[in-house]
């Protein structure tokens, strides 16, 4: 019996090898499609508050996001995006499975974590097989505060909620888990 058991072992250290050299891909995969999702949402943003000021810059959070979402989700293969707990568009709201990990990263936070080293992995069954799921906090910055704050200027509120009648997305300090990005590679 011990034989056959180390027969059956001996078999999987491949498979477990490669699973784990896999996972370590996938990783850095997402976190390369993180790092050019919020690179270049993050400049359209802060050059379009420079050139057009808070009120005509929602538009880059309501449209040049998702646009920028699929052209990096179709470049890389994957699915790229932004969720949080208090979302401002419904098209943002978090699954089950970001949900529970977006309140792991308030714990940590709350622990002491610096928001900005929170992320989280995981193979999970999707759809009709397997994905890596990966997730990486959002730390609020002050190019934030101005449309996810605690004091936001009564045109852009008016603004805002013409576009969003459901937004939870206010209230937010400096430092405070935002949200989060958040990546499917489907396996296959």
């Amino acid at each position: 019996m011990k034989k056959f058991t180390a027969i059956v072992l001996a078999s999987l250290l491949p498979i477990s090898i490669s699973w784990a050299a896999d996972t370590e891909k996938m990783t850095k995969d997402s976190r390369e499609a993180i790092k050019m999702l919020g690179g270049e949402l993050k400049a359209t943003l802060q050059a379009s508050m420079k050139a057009n000021g808070p009120i005509e810059s929602i538009s880059v959070c309501n449209i040049e996001a998702m646009k920028i979402s699929q052209r990096i989700s179709e470049e890389k293969g994957l699915k790229v995006g932004r969720t949080s707990l208090k979302h401002r568009n419904i098209a943002n709201k978090p699954d089950a499975w970001e949900k529970s990990v977006l309140q792991q990263f308030e714990k940590r936070k709350a622990a002491g974590e610096s928001p900005k080293d929170l992320d989280y992995s995981e193979v999970v069954d999707y759809e009709d097989g397997k994905a890596f799921r990966y997730m990486k906090a959002i730390p609020t910055g002050d190019v934030c505060l101005s449309c996810h704050g605690t004091n936001i200027a009564e045109p852009l509120v008016k603004k805002i909620t013409s576009i969003y009648p459901d937004d939870k997305a206010t209230g937010f300090n400096k430092g405070d888990i935002r949200g989060a990005f958040t990546v499917i590679t489907p396996i296959k």
